[in-house]
């Protein structure tokens, strides 16, 4: 997600575009029910923080693979919190 908002960040995308493209776009093309809010869709969340400044650890991967470009590298924009199914995923530090 904080390489998706280097988009916004630089001005080329708005930050509701970025998460369509990440989000609705995905879903359509797949033909999935998700990846949007609606009435009787699956209540999936995402909570970021899109100006947390971080770098990039690939030692910090939950993956057990530890292979990846962009090791070192300053991005902006953090997810806080994931929840799916009405159930936490993914609960950031902070």
């Amino acid at each position: 997600m904080p390489l998706s908002l280097e988009l916004y960040h630089n001005g080329h995308l708005g930050l509701l575009e970025v998460i369509r493209r990440l989000t609705w776009n995905p879903a359509r093309i797949l033909g999935l029910p998700v990846g949007r809010l609606a009435p009787g869709a699956p209540a999936d969340l995402l909570v970021f923080d899109p100006d947390l400044s971080w770098r990039i650890c690939t030692d910090d991967f939950r993956s057990k693979s530890k292979n990846a470009p962009f090791d070192g590298r300053p991005v902006q924009g953090r997810v806080r919190r994931t929840r799916g199914d009405g159930r936490t995923i993914f609960q950031g530090e902070g």
